[in-house]
């Protein structure tokens, strides 16, 4: 155990300890999930990954308060390879969001904790990169914590909304092009908006939503949300948010055929859009925006508060959102080779990033320019 006492906690308070494994505090992980709001925190989420992808040394901590309670966790692991021994939450990759299992409005608490870990406890480190944490946070205070870059996250505030307020809100060209669109969707085709409700229409459904997020995507860019391994990952995952009533996967069929799909996570009171895919056959009738805006009419009709578009700065999220919280993406060392390698991966990435950008083309993310190979 590591006692500390971080920045604002009462002299008696605050301990670290590592937990044995992912399964000694899930009771308690639930909870505290359910109060940071972030589904990419949960243990179902942080479980399956580790079982998909984990490797190295698990450093699970728990943070207790000035009571005693487990009150914040840090679900960390440390990579085994060499020459750079690397830090990173577990998640990373097919998470939008990481950080401290903690109520949100005690991440700063949580932070010390982890500063505190990071200094104090010995298991051997070159560098800790903190991937899509809260862009609200002070990371920067942290000992020797470097921001790295941000990354937008939209969000649409829908608390206390119906439709036809949330409508009356939009700019007059929005109200009448999705009119116009359903009108000639209608007139084109039989509609039918489906929902996944039970375990054997999820099977089928993921296969739809893969295959049209593939065929949206082919001729444009080539994209990893889906790929290996992370299909099989996601659809481990999506059979739990199914059980636990998070899951929102919709697949939007004209004349029997799927024409789009929208795979979303309804998570303490807030909808998040993860993925999504159409078929470009229907690319004029608008398909994916109408599926998109009956995700949000249903999430306003059921008292959700808010939508997040998650990671990605498209165009078509700043048309629905009205705010923008933002995650970061951060990083320290602890040793000469941990410091010159973020250093490198830092103006690597840079470069990369505007040589990129002059040529119309996505940026890369921070870890694809450190010196070895990495899970994402």
């Amino acid at each position: 155990m590591v006692a500390l006492r971080p920045p604002g906690a009462p002299a008696g308070g605050g301990a670290v300890e590592l937990l044995p494994g992912l399964g000694g505090a899930r009771e308690i992980w639930g909870e505290l999930a359910e109060a940071s709001g972030n589904v990419f925190s949960t243990w179902e989420w942080t479980s399956t990954w580790w079982r998909h992808f984990g490797r190295g040394r698990l450093l699970l901590a728990g943070c207790r308060d000035e009571s005693g309670e487990l009150a914040a966790i840090l679900p960390l692991y440390r990579s085994g390879r060499r020459p750079l021994r690397l830090v990173r939450f577990v998640g990373h990759g097919p998470a939008d969001q990481l950080g401290p299992v903690v109520a949100s409005a005690r991440l700063p608490w949580a932070m010390g904790a982890l500063d505190r870990l990071l200094r104090e406890t010995e298991f051997g480190w070159d560098v800790f990169l903190g991937e899509d944490l809260p862009g609200g946070a002070d990371w920067h205070t942290l000992t020797g914590m470097r921001l790295l870059y941000r990354t937008a996250s939209p969000v649409l505030q829908i608390s206390g909304q119906d439709w036809p307020g949330f409508l009356s809100s939009r700019t007059r060209a929005f109200r009448e092009q999705l009119r116009r669109q359903e009108r000639r969707l209608a007139r084109d085709y039989e509609v039918r908006y489906r929902l996944v409700r039970r375990p054997e229409e999820l099977p089928p459904a993921l296969s739809t939503l893969l295959a049209l997020h593939d065929a949206r995507w082919r001729s444009v860019q080539t994209t990893r949300a889906f790929a290996g391994p992370l299909a099989d990952f996601h659809g481990d995952f999506a059979a739990q948010a199914l059980r636990r009533g998070w899951l929102r996967l919709y697949v939007l069929e004209l004349d029997g055929r799927p024409a789009a799909a929208l795979y979303n996570l309804r998570f303490a009171g807030s909808e998040s859009y993860y993925q999504a895919g159409r078929d470009p056959r229907y690319a004029r009738w608008s398909v994916g925006f109408l599926l998109q805006c009956r995700a949000i009419a249903d999430a306003i009709e059921d008292g959700v508060s808010e939508y997040r578009f998650l990671r990605g700065a498209e165009p078509y999220k700043y048309r629905l959102a009205d705010g923008d919280s933002g995650v970061v993406t951060a990083g320290v060392a602890a040793s000469a080779a941990g410091r010159a390698a973020l250093a490198a991966a830092t103006l690597k990435r840079r470069l990369r990033r505007r040589a990129r950008s002059m040529r119309g083309l996505p940026t890369e993310d921070i870890t694809s320019a450190l010196p070895h190979g990495l899970p994402f």
